[in-house]
């Protein structure tokens, strides 16, 4: 099946209701955790953009504290973690 463009469905969308709507941005975040998150992201962060650089900065500087630094494999592999989290916000 391929998928409709965007254009296509910000037509539709436009002529749906408000509670389609809010029924089909439920389904959609039930599927995958990166579309909650989104989802969580523009419903609660967009307003204040520094605040969520903020929060996503002190998550970074705990995770480099939490480091296991025993070995060099474990710190990069905890480094590559950290970078797929920053790449991923």
């Amino acid at each position: 099946m391929k998928a409709a463009s965007i254009n296509e469905i910000k037509k539709e969308l436009e002529v749906k209701s408000k509670s389609e709507l809010a029924e089909y941005c439920v389904r959609l975040s039930r599927f995958k955790k990166e579309n909650k998150e989104l989802l969580t992201f523009l419903l609660f962060d967009a307003d204040n953009i520094n605040s969520y650089i903020k929060i996503l900065q002190e998550e970074i500087i705990v995770l480099f504290q939490e480091i296991n630094a025993t070995h060099a494999y474990y710190v990069k592999k905890s480094i590559r973690k950290i970078l797929r989290q920053v790449n991923k916000h």
